[in-house]
């Protein structure tokens, strides 16, 4: 969908290039990400693909069509650019905010306010939003919209300039989701922006690294990326927990589960006690097989010779098999046991341990 080959951009009165001899190739409906420091040409590589900038050299193509042959109006209608900022109309209601780019195409306005109800749904942004103003809209909400008024005219291709960076790290873990899951229903083509190694890998099909000068250190798969880092440069930026980091790309459904310290009704007091000696904890679970009903611990077998009439406590956090190791290593955590259940519903699969979550950070 997208091509740049050997794409070179230099300012007027600098040496040398923001971008140097540039190559890369994208997919249809793929996400990519670009990462790296300040001053790596990231932002200004974006720019290029839209002719907000134009390149020095090399040629850089969508769906098969050198952009420098198109009219930079005609370019733009067929991609949707979502920025930081978000840039929203502070004097237009969100409605005419989304309705930009099909006012500017000349649609009539049964169908251009379809288009924004729809839209409106897509983003998960409420019917009653519509008629109020940008500033009157939290970051999140704002975010939203700059999301919807990108994808109005169904573009084949969005590009995104780090689009959550100016919200609170909670609400951008959300938008995060939302993109991925709106990505998962819309097969656009998606080029990000972003200085943030976490986002890159949770967002990116692939991601390209780059380093000061636009230089193409490594392209890759975020698994591959962590798992082989292609020089130094590339490690260091990772960082030093690029094994926990890689453990966000693993679901628990890939690891062998542990049975766990899982007993019946009918197990002695003294069973239980070993079985906790053996985990090296202080609880067991109640149940029989995928049955579990709760868990205790070695205080509440006091006064009681069987599990038998032993009260089960609710598990407060259940992993799902589509969970990632890096959630279970949390859950595990901040349980402060060595290991947390894992359910299918409210069937029992087994246990993901530390063990377990260990060996997939060495490898």
């Amino acid at each position: 969908m997208i091509r740049l080959t050997e794409v070179t951009k230099t300012f007027p009165g600098t040496s040398k290039p923001a971008v140097d001899k540039l190559s890369l190739s994208i997919g249809e409906g793929e996400v990519v990400v670009l990462v790296g420091p300040s001053g790596c040409g990231k932002t200004t590589t974006l720019k290029m693909i839209n002719r907000l900038i134009e390149p020095t050299s090399g040629s850089i193509t969508v769906a098969g069509q050198d952009i420098l042959s198109m009219q930079a109006h005609e370019l733009r209608r067929g991609i949707g650019y979502v920025i930081q900022q978000i840039g929203l109309f502070p004097h237009k209601t969100i409605a005419e905010n989304i309705a930009t780019v099909p006012s500017l195409l000349g649609w009539d306005k049964v169908r251009t306010d379809e288009r924004v109800a729809e839209l409106a749904q897509l983003v998960e942004l409420s019917p009653e939003f519509l008629d109020r103003y940008p500033g009157e809209l939290s970051g999140g909400q704002r975010q939203r919209v700059g999301v919807a008024r990108a994808l109005a005219a169904d573009p084949p291709v969005l590009l995104m300039d780090e689009p959550f960076g100016a919200v609170d790290p909670i609400v951008r873990a959300n938008l995060q989701d939302e993109l991925l899951e709106l990505q998962s229903r819309l097969k656009k083509t998606i080029v990000l922006v972003t200085h943030d190694i976490d986002e890159a890998i949770k967002l990116g099909d692939r991601v390209a690294i780059l380093s000061e000068g636009g230089h193409l250190e490594q392209y890759d798969s975020p698994g591959e990326i962590l798992r082989n880092p292609a020089n130094e440069f590339v490690a260091d930026f990772l960082g030093s927990d690029r094994g926990i980091k890689r453990l966000s790309l693993i679901p628990i459904s890939e690891i062998k589960l542990d049975p766990g310290p899982v007993l019946s009704r009918r197990a002695t007091r003294e069973e239980a006690l070993s079985v906790m000696a053996r985990y090296d904890i202080g609880w067991a679970a109640i149940g029989d097989g995928a049955d579990v009903e709760g868990w205790f611990t070695a205080d509440d077998l006091e006064g009681h010779k069987t599990l038998r009439d032993v009260k089960a406590r609710s598990f407060q956090i259940k992993l799902k098999p589509e969970d990632s190791l890096r959630e279970a290593l949390d859950a595990v955590i901040t349980s402060h046991t060595a290991a947390a259940a894992v359910f299918d519903g409210d069937r029992y699969l087994g246990m993901a341990t530390v063990d377990e979550i260990s060996r997939e950070i060495v490898q």
